[in-house]
């Protein structure tokens, strides 16, 4: 049997996205996370993107952060959006934490501010971090 294969997460899936920037991106062909890291691989690239859609530079950082850490698996829409708001919003940044640092941070941060979802557990932030810490770094901050 063939290994199945992983269709890429659509932009419109991440928790607390705009619809209309996504709407024109998607008018320019970019609909998953996969065209996304594409797009806005480097300063220029986000530039150019966020003048061509006719977006703020801040969203399309905003799209490409989320789109980046959900290369980690089991960080999607909600999960993204969590590590994103907590200030932990690059795969960078998720690597070089400690496990029980991050979970603390998660944990409060959802406690504080009643996000809408839960915490990570201590056995996913620890995949997490490491799973991060194998990834390939494809964005350029």
């Amino acid at each position: 049997m063939p290994p199945k294969k992983k269709n890429p997460f659509k932009l419109r899936d991440f928790m607390g996205i705009q619809e209309e920037h996504v709407e024109k991106l998607e008018k320019l062909g970019i609909k998953n996370t996969a065209q996304m890291i594409a797009a806005g691989q480097t300063r220029e690239k986000r530039a150019f993107l966020a003048r061509q859609a006719g977006i703020p530079m801040e969203a399309v950082v905003e799209l490409v952060k989320l789109s980046d850490l959900s290369r980690l698996p089991g960080v999607k829409g909600i999960r993204a959006r969590l590590y994103y708001e907590a200030g932990v919003d690059t795969v960078e940044k998720i690597a070089a934490f400690e496990p029980q640092a991050l979970l603390r941070l998660t944990t409060e941060f959802v406690e504080r501010t009643g996000f809408n979802g839960i915490p990570p557990l201590p056995k996913e932030v620890s995949s997490t971090i490491a799973n991060a810490r194998g990834l390939p770094k494809v964005v350029e901050w």
